[in-house]
């Protein structure tokens, strides 16, 4: 890496440092419900309550979890794992199927009550928001006091439950919101940010996956104090541009606004099937309908697109991705179509059977 490069990051880092002090320091709050759509379940039919609620499609339809109970996590259950390895580690688990209508008219009702404090509601999922109340409607001082009302009002109005986290920025409160959950709170104050992450597990840091703390553990990094010893030219070598971000997320800053809208960055449909399919025709057949609801979706939010990625998991799970960048941004279904169907010829394994 170019020295003067290096030397201008480390002089943003300490012009950044100097900056904070005299600038006023930022209040947001994270807020991720607690369990959520089995939150919802076992609120909306009482005899759940208690139970291991597994939300997800069906045991025999080859389907996945999509969210679980407490109860159920004391199993191993989560996020993603198929409902077959689901129902092996936990025989009594309820599974049902999820109802989104009632997920998504309690979401609007959550993120109401985030806007009585604010305007600056930034939504992650159904579940998750970040909230900038530096500036709020009743002009609260204490970001804490704020998140507190939050939560109260939210098990009062819903009957469910929210974890919290308040800090100076996005990432130390999303950290934050982590720490005391389930139906806690928990405040990272300006100062106290890089000695709250030098102690943090290595895989507890948003936006490190499971892939990169496996090679940051290889080069002996575990935790938070271990990245923070690492020089800003060694991240970029090992780990490219992301490598920034290590260095500065590591040291507690994070200089990203809330904000209140997203442009959508993609579009996308998949179809876990019921029994493996060995044949390209069949396989062409699903393609053509996920095409058909995609450029559906494309014209009717007026977007374009200019790159197509293909997804393919065999019967053994393991899973590819084809991509392929036209020469101009479309959402015409048969320039879609098209490359979807060049994409599966190419990756296709004649020898193999798809489950998605």
């Amino acid at each position: 890496m170019n020295e003067s490069n290096y030397n201008d990051k480390n002089n943003l880092f300490r012009s950044y440092n100097l900056k904070m002090s005299s600038k006023r320091v930022k209040k947001i709050i994270h807020i991720d419900m607690d369990a959520y759509f089995a939150a919802i379940e076992q609120r909306d039919f009482p005899e759940l309550k208690g139970k291991p609620v597994i939300v997800g499609g069906a045991v025999g339809e080859r389907g996945v979890v999509s969210t679980c109970s407490y109860e159920a996590r004391e199993y191993g259950i989560h996020s993603a794992m198929p409902a077959t390895t689901a129902h092996k580690l936990c025989p009594q688990g309820i599974f049902v199927r999820p109802r989104f209508e009632a997920y998504k008219e309690a979401t609007e009702k959550i993120f109401a009550i985030f806007r009585e404090y604010s305007d600056l509601v930034e939504p992650v999922s159904l579940d998750e928001a970040y909230i900038d109340v530096t500036t709020n409607k009743f002009n609260i001082p204490s970001a804490t006091h704020i998140a507190m009302e939050i939560r109260k009002r939210i098990k009062e109005e819903l009957n469910l439950t929210a974890s919290a986290g308040v800090s100076y920025n996005k990432f130390l409160a999303k950290i934050a919101s982590d720490m005391n959950k389930p139906d806690g709170i928990c405040v990272i104050t300006p100062g106290k940010g890089e000695e709250v992450l030098a102690s943090l597990p290595i895989g507890k840091f948003h936006g490190i996956g499971k892939a990169t703390a496996k090679e940051m553990k290889r080069f002996g990094i575990y935790k938070g104090s271990d990245l923070q010893k690492r020089e800003l030219s060694w991240l970029i070598e090992y780990f490219g541009k992301v490598g920034y971000q290590f260095y500065y997320l590591v040291r507690g800053i994070d200089k990203r606004d809330v904000k209140v809208s997203h442009i959508r960055k993609s579009i996308g449909k998949e179809r876990t099937f019921a029994k493996d399919i060995d044949d390209l025709a069949t396989l062409f057949n699903h393609v053509e309908a996920i095409v058909k609801k995609i450029t559906f979706k494309l014209k009717s939010d007026e977007i374009l697109t200019k790159t197509i990625t293909l997804k393919l998991r065999y019967d053994n799970f393991d899973t590819i991705t084809r991509s392929k960048t036209l020469n101009e941004s479309t959402s015409d279904y048969t320039k879609i179509l098209s490359e979807s169907r060049r994409l599966l010829i190419d990756s296709y394994d004649t020898e193999r059977s798809v489950r998605l």
